[in-house]
């Protein structure tokens, strides 16, 4: 019954977020008495950081996977949303350098190619280091994850090691321009609007795909992972390529997302695939609940709002203050999310439904037995 009861209510959850996803598209499109969605905050949310929220959850759906429900500790998550933004990035804009055709490169279905390369090759590589990697646990695994981050976004920042003057592949610090926009034969996936739809249909699918995960057969045995690698051991679950799979699936959404933000920003650097990154990406997945794939949502919604309040208004409460605020600011406000709600958000909410629910089932019965009372008498 409880299984039953989640089922209803994700497919709710799912409604819902598509009626807001196409309310908030039909307002900035149709642009109701001259004003856009960015006034409808104050200028505080842009429409342009709505699509950045759904490229983001799309990070943090597979991270909640791998950390709330498997828990596996990853400070490395950045790296693999950077190979598929890299993947995209150099075939598109230095493929003719690396001997490819023109006729390939230039043809309208190529990124849509190179973006399921992206997440194969990222699926790949995580299998290849994921193997030995998990047999790590706790801080060892952090580091570990860390460290492998850290050599990717090295590798992104010099290039491979190859000098530029030889091959420029990767563009150094300075990254990659001119990256297309996103075809469907003669139809251009942009202006803004169109490219919404499409990095929120992605997001749907992804929250889809993970809450079937969540609630099959695979999600228990995370589950049971994240309590006990011992007891889930002793019941016969395969721990070693359960955490394995895991890795891949999360690691695949992030390259995902990676080629979505290349194709959006039709550039890309090395610094958002940095630690600070990984580290972003985990405190969204801790502010949201990493525990819940809803979480994903909420948490980079808060994150990124919070980011653009601090942006936008702090210097209309501190006068003189800069920039360098932003973070003190932001990581005290973090602080105070985490000691009044531990696990998130997305769990917080979900107790206080489950209240209102037992609350309501309460006072149901209470009217159900004065009624039979009133009869008897």
């Amino acid at each position: 019954m409880k299984n039953l009861f989640q089922g209803r209510a994700n497919t709710i959850g799912i409604i819902m977020l598509t009626i807001v996803i196409v309310a908030i598209g039909w307002f900035e499109t149709t642009q109701p008495g001259g004003r856009d969605f960015g006034d409808l905050s104050g200028d505080i949310l842009t429409f342009n950081t709505v699509v950045r929220i759904g490229i983001l959850t799309i990070v943090v759906i597979g991270l909640n996977l791998l950390m709330g429900y498997a828990g596996q500790v990853s400070l490395g998550q950045a790296a693999f949303y950077g190979l598929g933004a890299y993947v995209s990035a150099i075939f598109t804009t230095r493929g003719m350098a690396l001997g490819l055709p023109q006729t390939l490169v230039t043809a309208w279905w190529w990124p849509w190619f190179l973006i399921v390369a992206g997440m194969l090759f990222t699926g790949a590589f995580a299998y290849l280091v994921g193997k030995p990697i998990l047999k790590l646990k706790g801080h060892y695994l952090a580091m570990a994850t860390l460290g492998l981050g850290i050599m990717i976004y090295i590798l992104f920042r010099e290039n491979f090691g190859i000098k530029p003057s030889t091959l420029n592949i990767t563009g150094g610090l300075d990254g990659l321009y001119d990256i297309p926009r996103l075809w469907i034969g003669t139809y251009e996936l942009w202006p803004l609007e169109r490219y919404y739809y499409l990095v929120w249909f992605f997001v749907i699918l992804s929250l889809v795909i993970s809450l079937n995960i969540v609630n099959s057969r695979v999600g228990r045995a995370l589950r049971a992972i994240h309590g006990s690698e011992i007891a889930a051991e002793t019941m016969g679950v395969d721990t070693a390529q359960f955490k394995v799979r895991v890795l891949v699936y999360s690691t695949m959404l992030a390259s995902l997302a990676g080629s979505l933000f290349a194709h959006f920003q039709v550039a890309v650097s090395p610094t958002p695939f940095s630690f600070g990154g990984s580290l972003e990406l985990v405190v969204m997945a801790s502010v949201g609940g990493a525990g819940v794939i809803w979480g994903a949502p909420l948490g980079v919604a808060i994150i990124l709002t919070i980011e653009e309040l601090l942006r936008s208004r702090l210097h209309l409460l501190f006068e003189g203050v800069g920039s360098e605020v932003e973070p003190v600011i932001f990581g005290l406000l973090l602080v105070v999310i985490m000691i009044f709600l531990p696990n998130g958000l997305a769990p917080a909410i979900n107790r206080l439904l489950d209240k209102l629910r037992k609350t309501n089932r309460s006072a149901s019965n209470t009217e159900t037995n004065i009624s039979a009372s009133e009869v008897s008498s």
